[in-house]
């Protein structure tokens, strides 16, 4: 990790992206394609309440090099520097439940958020 300390990664979502990594990187290796190296976790513009959380698997190339990094339990997670201001002391997590398993965001700094949890607003 670098200096920044404001996000961090659940342990069932490092064990959940180690092993998304994992299958996709012996997929790739078959099909002789390019693994994903990293989550990418980024905050946009959009959604029905102002900003959209993105969840992307992107190859070692797509990381830039402001991109801060965390890393648990062999996943690797990046977040750029924008969308780390947005998810000041958030948690990402993994949940698997009856209505189905996702990736969801603790974010303290959100106000209100939609039904689904991909979207959010502050104050």
């Amino acid at each position: 990790m670098t200096q920044f300390q404001t996000f961090s990664v659940s342990d069932a979502a490092a064990t959940r992206i180690a092993t998304v990594l994992a299958n996709r990187k012996r997929s790739a290796a078959e099909q002789s394609t390019t693994p994903p190296a990293a989550l990418r976790v980024a905050v946009e513009a959009g959604g029905c309440n102002g900003f959209q959380y993105q969840f992307t698997l992107i190859p070692q190339d797509a990381i830039a090099p402001d991109d801060v990094h965390f890393e648990k339990a062999g996943a690797l997670v990046v977040v750029d520097p924008t969308s780390l201001d947005l998810l000041a002391n958030a948690q990402l997590d993994f949940t698997d439940k009856l209505m189905g398993a996702h990736f969801t965001v603790k974010n303290p700094i959100a106000v209100s958020s939609c039904g689904c949890g991909t979207s959010f607003s502050v104050a």
